[in-house]
């Protein structure tokens, strides 16, 4: 089973400590910046959503390059292989996979110049999956589990409030046995006490 992260809503406090974790975490290595979650926030609650390293992984199936795979119990993506063709982010079905990108340094912010038309202004954003700019590759980011660093996720360890934590097979497996025995113990509770049979007495 997949090593995932997950988040209690009850223990969330919306400060974003674990998006800006996650954006300087991975610019330390060179990867893009954008961070792999995002704080999601109702009425009353807050969690950050972020790639569930699905068993069977739909972004991993569609990537045309073998950009996304399976490896080391996680789903991974290789940025240097993505082609921004932006089939894993239509694919996955909890919305889990961005696209950042960085303005080359050869290309300057603003070009006009009184000897030739005035350059086009970017445009308004409009989607991840529908805005352009020239010169910008979109590349896929999602969650990597931070598998670069000897120290783990960054957005469990600057997490204030201790709200975000890892999940292994090993902790899915004694949840399940911790479920059959409550499920027991409230099957037993709920049924009345029937003696058994004795067998050896003689019948009348």
């Amino acid at each position: 089973m997949n090593r995932f992260i997950i988040a209690d809503p009850k223990l969330c406090i919306g400060c974003n400590t674990c998006m800006a974790s996650c954006s300087a975490e991975h610019r330390q290595y060179g990867l893009q910046a954008l961070p792999r979650l995002q704080v999601i926030r109702s009425a009353r609650d807050s969690a950050p959503v972020m790639c569930h390293q699905c068993e069977d992984a739909p972004c991993a199936q569609v990537c045309p390059v073998n950009a996304i795979r399976h490896q080391d119990d996680a789903i991974s993506l290789n940025e240097s292989l993505c082609i921004s063709c932006k089939l894993c982010g239509i694919a996955c079905p909890f919305g889990a996979i961005g696209f950042g990108g960085s303005t080359p340094l050869a290309i300057p912010a603003d070009c006009n110049t009184p000897l030739a038309l005035p350059a086009a202004t970017a445009p308004r954003p409009i989607s991840a999956f529908l805005d352009c700019l020239p010169g910008v590759r979109a590349v896929a980011v999602k969650c990597d589990l931070c598998n670069f660093s000897a120290d783990g996720p960054a957005c469990i360890r600057t997490c204030p409030t201790q709200a975000i934590r890892l999940v292994t097979d090993r902790d899915v497996r004694l949840a399940s046995e911790q479920k059959r025995r409550n499920a027991m113990q409230a099957l037993s509770a709920e049924l009345p006490f029937v003696a058994a049979p004795d067998f050896r007495k003689e019948p009348n």
